[in-house]
C-alpha cells in the first residue's frame, strides 16, 4: 500500500473550511467537489494512457489519450456520492459503479447493502471514493470486493484518514495488489466512537442532512 498526503495551499484552505462546524451543507457540498477535483488530479498521475495519431489544424502529430478499458470510479454510498461530481468532471469518460456499505455501530464492521459493479474488473484501474478512512473496515470491504472481481490496480481517494485505519488497511492488504491511498490529511486518532479526531464530523450528514 502506498499513502500520499496531498500538501497544497488550496487543499489546506478548503479542508479547514470543511472542518468548521459552522459551514452550511450547500457550501460543504461545493467544497467537497472542489477538493476532490484537486485530489483526483494527483491521484490520476499514474492513470493508464496510450498514444494516438491526430491531425491538428496545422499538421499531424502523436498525442496521448486514456487507454482502454476505461477507468472505473466507485463511490461508497452515501457519503461517497458527494465526491463523484468532482471526479467525473476530471475524467468524464470514466465508468461509474456503486457500492453501498454501512457501519454496524456495535461491531464497527462494514455491511454491504447495495452493489452495482461489472462482474469482471480484470485490467481495470479502479478509483474508490470515500470521505473518511476511520477504522478502515469500509475501505477494506470495498477493496476486497474489487479484488475478488479481478482488479489489481486500486486507488482510494479520501478526504481524511486516521492512523488506525491506515494501519488496518495496510496489514489486511499485504502485497496482494497495487493499492494507493490519496488523502488531504492524516489526523491524530479515533475517539471512543471511532470518529476521526479532529476530523470534520459525519461527512454524510454534513453533505445531505440527518435522515431518521
Amino acid at each position: 500500500m502506498k499513502l500520499e498526503v496531498i500538501e497544497h495551499p488550496l487543499v489546506a484552505h478548503k479542508l479547514t473550511v470543511l472542518r468548521d462546524k459552522n459551514t452550511p451543507s450547500p457550501i460543504f457540498r461545493q467544497l467537497v467537489e472542489e477538493l476532490i477535483m484537486l485530489l483526483s488530479y494527483e491521484s490520476t498521475r499514474e492513470i493508464a494512457v496510450t498514444s494516438k495519431h491526430i491531425e491538428t489544424p496545422i499538421t499531424g502529430m502523436t498525442g496521448t489519450v486514456l487507454a482502454k478499458p476505461k477507468p472505473l470510479v466507485v463511490p461508497i454510498l452515501r457519503a461517497g456520492l458527494g465526491m463523484l461530481e468532482g471526479m467525473t468532471k476530471l475524467i468524464p469518460t470514466a465508468e461509474v459503479g456503486f457500492l453501498g456499505l454501512r457501519r454496524d455501530e456495535e461491531t464497527l464492521e462494514a455491511i454491504t447493502y447495495a452493489t452495482r459493479l461489472p462482474d469482471d474488473l480484470t485490467d481495470r484501474q479502479c478509483f474508490v471514493l470515500d470521505p473518511m478512512l476511520a477504522t478502515g473496515h469500509t475501505l477494506i470491504a470495498s477493496i476486497d470486493y474489487l479484488l475478488e472481481r479481478g482488479a489489481r490496480d486500486v486507488t482510494a481517494i479520501c478526504i481524511l484518514a486516521a492512523p488506525e485505519g491506515l494501519k488496518a488497511l495496510e496489514e489486511h492488504l499485504g502485497d496482494r495488489a497495487q493499492v494507493r491511498v490519496i488523502v488531504a490529511a492524516v489526523d491524530e486518532t479515533l475517539n471512543e466512537n471511532s470518529y476521526i479526531v479532529p476530523g470534520l464530523g459525519d461527512a454524510g450528514d454534513r453533505l445531505y442532512g440527518i435522515v431518521d
